[in-house]
């Protein structure tokens, strides 16, 4: 598994070996390689140094490619829900595993509130150079994720975010959040056994594919 390989560093090392290209480009990359968004090439290091006590050093400071300092938070909070000891709930011990939520339900919600804040940071940094005001107001009347993942994906980019996914070869990204999307809607309706334990182990799973999915098509929808 993914997280197996981080060797006890927290899940927020997703972020870890990627920087915003700057200026005109809000495109996520590598330290490495051209920018995938404007195609910049790779960043060069070699001439920033620092001299102290006769004694010269490399050293440099870029943008981290992370949205805000909540995205760490959000990677800690599943990464605490994941690997917590896992208690039932003794409310529902009497009923049968087809009835039940997933334990770990928690952590799928937690997962759809980071997934609905970068969608937002797609739809900002891909129009902004849309006035300011038109802008907040489509995404005031496109409030919903269902609307931002549909409605307002087809009148910013004539298609779906599952489909632009698609087009980028992560179909299997795109099935696993299009049922997690229905699941969280039905446990938030009245039928919280829809987020079971398979949809919990799928989520974490692929956790890490989902991620680089994001940046994929992020970074094709930001293009300067």
């Amino acid at each position: 598994m993914w997280y197996d390989e981080l060797a006890g560093k927290s899940w927020f090392s997703l972020w870890s070996g990627y920087m915003l290209c700057g200026g005109d480009c809000p495109g996520i990359r590598r330290h490495e390689g051209p920018c995938p968004a404007c195609g910049a090439a790779p960043a060069d290091f070699s001439s920033t140094r620092t001299t102290s006590d006769g004694r010269t050093t490399l050293a440099y400071i870029v943008a981290g490619a992370e949205g805000r300092y909540e995205d760490y938070i959000y990677l800690q909070m599943l990464q605490r829900e994941w690997e917590r000891p896992v208690v039932e709930f003794q409310a529902l011990a009497h009923s049968s595993n087809v009835e039940r939520p997933s334990a770990q339900a928690a952590l799928v919600l937690l997962f759809w509130g980071y997934f609905e804040t970068r969608i937002e940071r797609l739809h900002r940094s891909a129009m902004r150079k849309l006035p300011q005001r038109v802008l907040e107001d489509q995404l005031k009347r496109h409030s919903g994720i269902g609307s931002r993942l549909f409605d307002l994906y087809r009148i910013f980019f004539g298609t779906t975010y599952f489909d632009d996914l698609r087009d980028q070869g992560f179909a299997a990204v795109a099935d696993l959040l299009s049922d997690i999307h229905k699941r969280r809607n039905e446990f938030s309706h009245g039928k919280p056994q829809a987020i079971n334990d398979a949809t919990v182990k799928a989520l974490v799973e692929n956790l890490k594919a989902e991620h680089e999915a994001w940046i994929a098509v992020y970074n094709n929808r930001v293009r300067p």
